[in-house]
């Protein structure tokens, strides 16, 4: 069996020939129900509408029956170089595709080393679930096909994502915006979980997303999300095109401009920065310039917000004897990461940032809060909600009319 908790070693490690189920999809199938289940009957008897954010980038090969078919590809994962280069010169390097870690690079390392006939579809994490609540598969939403190559501007797949991809054999989803209804809750997960059988399945989103609907944002502003990675979300009243920089449908009349800046290689890294003992110690104004600590991108959204500068830090492994002051160089490196982010987005052309809102673990940190207002110029305060789920149930509410509006 494969261990699931290191699931990237393990798919290098597996044989396609005789694999035939996964303990990480599984857990998630298993998850979702059992969520359903433990909310209170009386909950469960109101239930009006659901809505699923995923891990953007997270692909699963499936059947026909969307049982997966082979381990997925975590959002993180950047083995499809080659794949990613495929795409990079049918689109241009700056599609939000053209990276190793985008869904349609996945999709095409995954068919790749599948062979033919394997799979009956390839679907994103947030696609899978929403797929499993509505037994109606293939139905995505823009944030989600983004990064398989969907064009938000004309709202179809582009013709390059054809020559790839034999999307007669294997079609890809049709989007639609989130929060729109898809169908009705299917009717033997509604008998047995004890929800009307009218309850509304919308499409869903990614999880980055669904923290900056949870803030309740609606006026130009920014949410930055503080945890395992460096999320920046900024709303612009401007559409901003960058490699790594996503944004809302034009429909809305507001975009959603932003990216991945960087991931933290240690597990307990964020929640060290949540729970920082040394708090105190650390006080804003302390200089640990001496100590920053290198802060490598992880992601796309690195190159095209901070462009990796190489000044950010001392040499890896660099560890002070002071670790108050160690872990103040770390704050402020971040600190200095987020500030170079947004004032990228600036430079491609989104409104500049006005006020900033916090979500993650990282937003628990006074001192840390100090210090980014302080770089950044602006107000920062923590969101009211921290979860992305709340953003979800938000999305579940309102459909499509979530979405802020410019005046008319």
């Amino acid at each position: 069996m494969i261990a699931p908790d290191d699931p990237i070693e393990a798919l290098e490690r597996i044989d396609f020939g005789e694999w035939h189920d996964y303990e990480v999809a599984g857990i998630w199938r298993e998850t979702l129900w059992d969520i359903l289940a433990c909310l209170p009957i009386g909950v469960r008897r109101q239930l009006g509408a659901m809505a699923v954010d995923g891990t953007s980038a997270t692909v699963l090969a499936c059947d026909a029956a969307l049982t997966p078919v082979a381990p997925p590809l975590l959002y993180h994962d950047t083995r499809a170089l080659a794949e990613a280069a495929v795409i990079a010169r049918a689109a241009g390097a700056d599609n939000p595709a053209a990276t190793p870690s985008s869904g349609l690079a996945k999709m095409l390392w995954l068919q790749a080393n599948l062979g033919p006939g394997r799979a009956d579809c390839y679907l994103n994490q947030a696609d899978w679930l929403t797929g499993l609540l509505s037994d109606r598969p293939g139905i995505s939403d823009y944030h989600n096909a983004l990064k398989m190559g969907f064009d938000v501007a004309r709202r179809v797949w582009p013709e390059w994502v054809g020559h790839l991809v034999d999307m007669e054999a294997l079609p890809l989803p049709s989007v639609s915006p989130p929060g729109s209804g898809i169908g009705t809750l299917a009717r033997p997960r509604a008998r047995d979980l004890g929800i009307p059988v009218d309850c509304l399945v919308r499409t869903g989103t990614t999880d980055s997303i669904a923290a900056f609907l949870a803030s309740g944002m609606s006026q130009p502003g920014a949410v930055t999300s503080l945890g395992s990675t460096l999320v920046l979300k900024l709303l612009s009243e401007h559409r901003v095109d960058a490699t790594g920089v996503r944004r809302l449908q034009p429909l809305v009349r507001r975009f959603v401009a932003g990216g991945r800046c960087l991931e933290c290689r240690r597990q307990r890294a964020a929640p060290g920065i949540r729970r920082c003992r040394a708090e105190r110690a650390i006080g804003p104004n302390r200089s640990a310039d001496c100590f920053r600590t290198r802060l490598l991108s992880s992601a796309p959204a690195g190159r095209a917000l901070s462009d990796q500068r190489p000044d950010l830090g001392a040499a890896p492994g660099a560890t002070p004897d002071d670790r108050a002051l160690y872990l103040k160089g770390v704050l402020e490196g971040l600190s200095e990461i987020e500030a170079l982010g947004y004032r990228r987005l600036a430079e491609l052309g989104a409104t500049p940032l006005q006020s900033l809102t916090t979500a993650g673990g990282g937003s628990h940190n006074a001192v840390w809060t100090q210090m980014r207002q302080r770089r950044l110029g602006v107000p920062v305060s923590a969101s009211p909600q921290q979860e992305a789920a709340y953003g979800s149930a938000r999305l579940a509410r309102h459909g499509t009319e979530l979405f802020p509006r410019r005046p008319a």
